[in-house]
């Protein structure tokens, strides 16, 4: 088992072995490791499972290192409302990974584990977001930081502020905390830890 967070649900490894993954020429550029959040969700399939493979998976990449999950809450679907609720969390990791890399490499990790992109907002068996990455602002075509929903979803900011209640929005100058705290109460209150 993975030691987790004082006071957040460890997340356990799978039992088989995971293999580094295959990164290809990674692009490096931080001269210092910066930290990033990663928000995680499914729905499909066995969701907790899945989240907890794309932990080790996320863990495996050389580069890339697993610092802190928050617990996994159960949610209502954001999308259509004949689906699944969701499982999401909320992971903070140390990377020398440029952001359009670590996107590139939670991009291969959702294929790994059988991602099939198609409704906006449907049914997945992994859904991976950069939603934040040391403090940048960017707008391209394949990434946009911080991550542009973020402030408005009770289910990223409820374990983002469990595990980082400082961590800052760069464009909206608040901190996970603040911006939990003007979410919707009904909408907080649909979150339950997945237990």
């Amino acid at each position: 088992m993975g030691e987790g967070v004082r006071g957040c649900a460890p997340y356990p490894l799978p039992q088989e072995p995971v293999a580094t993954m295959p990164l290809g020429p990674a692009v490096i550029t931080e001269r210092y490791p910066v930290i990033a959040y990663i928000g995680l969700g499914a729905n499909l399939g066995e969701p907790r499972r899945q989240l907890e493979q794309a932990l080790a998976l996320l863990g495996a990449v050389e580069e890339v290192e697993v610092l802190k999950v928050s617990t996994f809450y159960l949610n209502p679907p954001l999308g259509p409302p004949d689906q699944p609720w969701f499982i999401n969390a909320v992971a903070q990791v140390r990377t020398r990974l440029a952001p359009e890399e670590l996107m590139r490499v939670l991009r291969q990790v959702e294929a790994a584990l059988g991602r099939v992109r198609g409704v906006k907002w449907g049914p997945r068996v992994i859904d991976l977001d950069l939603l934040l990455y040391n403090g940048e602002v960017m707008a391209g075509p394949e990434l946009v930081l911080p991550h542009p929903e973020m402030h408005k979803r009770a289910f990223v900011l409820a374990p983002l502020a469990e595990i980082a209640p400082g961590a800052w929005h760069p464009v909206l100058k608040k901190s996970a905390k603040e911006l939990l705290e003007e979410i919707d109460p009904d909408s907080r209150g649909a979150l339950q830890p997945a237990g």
